[in-house]
C-alpha cells in the first residue's frame, strides 16, 4: 500500500475519532454548566453556598477540561487536514496532557466518593434542622428544592418522618412540612397527625440521582480515555507517514 493511500485511511479514522472525542468534550462542558448555573437541583444548592465550594470547584474543573478538549480537538482536525506537522505533535502532546489528567479524576471519583456522599447526606440533615427558620431566609431555595422532593416523590425527611422532631423552628411538636403531605398550601408546616405523613424517607430516591450522576460522570471520563488511546495512536501513525511521504513520496 501507498503511504499516501495510508495517509487517506489514517485521517479518515483519525477524524472519526476526533469527533467523538469533541463530542464527549461539550458534554463535559455542558454537565460542568448545568452544576454551575442550574439552582433547581438539590446537590447544586446544597454545596454552593456558605464555606462549601464544592460544586464551584468541581464545575470550573470540568468547564476547564471541557474547554481543552474542544480546543484541542480543533489543532487536530487542522493539523490532519492541513498535514500539518508541528500542530500534530502539539495536538498529542495536548492528548497526552488531557489523559493524564482524567485518569486522575477518574480516581478522584472512586476514592472521594463516599466522602462526597456523607457530606451530602449531612448537608440535608442540616437543611432539615434549619428549615423554616425566618433569621435563614437566604436558605429559602433549599427549603423550596426539598419541599418538592417530597411532594413530588411522596417521601418525608431524609431517612423518615421522625428526622423532622430535630427541627427547632415549629410552633408545636406536631407540625410537619406542608410538603409531607398531599397538600397545596404555601407555607412552611403544617398542623397534621403523624399516621397522615408520607412514611417512607426520601434518601433512596436521593441516593439514586446521586449514584446516576456519579455513573454518568464516569462514563463519560472513561469514555474520553479509551478514545484518547485511539487517538494518540493513530496520530502518532499519522504523524510517522506524513514525514515519511515528504522524504520519499513514492515509497510504498
Amino acid at each position: 500500500m501507498q503511504i499516501r493511500d495510508k495517509i487517506l485511511i489514517q485521517k479518515y479514522y483519525l477524524h472519526v475519532f476526533n469527533g467523538i472525542f469533541m463530542a464527549l468534550g461539550l458534554m463535559l462542558l455542558t454537565f460542568g454548566l448545568w452544576l454551575f448555573f442550574d439552582r433547581s437541583n438539590l446537590f447544586s444548592v446544597l454545596f454552593s453556598s456558605g464555606e462549601n465550594q464544592l460544586v464551584a470547584y468541581i464545575s470550573c474543573m470540568l468547564l476547564g477540561i471541557g474547554s481543552v478538549i474542544t480546543f484541542t480537538s480543533a489543532v487536530g482536525f487542522l493539523g490532519s487536514v492541513k498535514e500539518i506537522k508541528c500542530l500534530l505533535v502539539t495536538y498529542m502532546s495536548f492528548q497526552i496532557l488531557v489523559f493524564v489528567t482524567q485518569m486522575a479524576i477518574l480516581v478522584l471519583i472512586f476514592t472521594k466518593k463516599e466522602e462526597v456522599h456523607n457530606q451530602w447526606n449531612n448537608r440535608i440533615d442540616e437543611v432539615i434542622s434549619e428549615y423554616g427558620n425566618e433569621s435563614l431566609a437566604e436558605q429559602e431555595p433549599m427549603w423550596n428544592i426539598l419541599n418538592a422532593v417530597q411532594h413530588n416523590m411522596e417521601c418525608c425527611g431524609r431517612y423518615n418522618v421522625t428526622q423532622w422532631e430535630r427541627n427547632k423552628n415549629k410552633e408545636n411538636s406536631m407540625q410537619i412540612p406542608c410538603s409531607c403531605i398531599k397538600s397545596s398550601l404555601k407555607k412552611w408546616f403544617c398542623d397534621v397527625p403523624r399516621n397522615s405523613t408520607y412514611s417512607m424517607g426520601c434518601e433512596e430516591y436521593l441516593n439514586t440521582w446521586f449514584e446516576n450522576n456519579v455513573l454518568t460522570l464516569t462514563a463519560i471520563t472513561t469514555s474520553l480515555l479509551i478514545t484518547q488511546i485511539f487517538l494518540i495512536t493513530l496520530t502518532g501513525q499519522l504523524f510517522r507517514n506524513i514525514r515519511k511521504n515528504n522524504i520519499w513520496p513514492n515509497e510504498s
